[in-house]
């Protein structure tokens, strides 16, 4: 559970992230990047254009709240397991809806697609 909130927050978080090299992300591009892997989730899952809609929907309004963890100065002292701690449940609603919306079966199926599609992340402890 944990790993798939940690792909979900890699694939569609909308807030601004540093680049390599200390660069503020493009976000434009970033979106560009985001509806790009939607549209090859719809395809490699064959999800219908309402699947694929409320895939989008949960993930922006979940995102959201993940962002306000993050953001909230009250949680900038802790540690990555608290506040993994406190998305904890968030990633369990999550996983409610999508599993509402898709069915079990292909839920399993965009479990196993998103942890084959992770995007890359570089960097690491500077």
């Amino acid at each position: 559970m944990i790993a798939c909130a940690t792909l979900i927050i890699a694939l569609f978080t909308v807030t601004s992230t540093y680049a390599q090299g200390g660069r503020m992300m493009d976000t434009a591009a970033m979106r560009q990047r985001q509806e790009a892997m939607l549209a090859k989730m719809k395809t490699d899952l064959n999800l219908t254009q309402t699947q694929a809609d409320s895939v989008k929907a949960i993930s922006t309004e979940f995102n959201a709240k993940r962002r306000d963890i993050f953001m909230d100065p009250a949680n900038q002292g802790l540690s990555r397991e608290d506040r993994m701690a406190k998305m904890q449940p968030l990633t369990e609603a999550m996983n409610a809806r999508l599993q509402a919306a898709l069915g079990a079966d292909l839920f399993k199926k965009y479990q196993d697609w998103m942890q084959a599609n992770r995007p890359q992340r570089g960097g690491g402890g500077r």
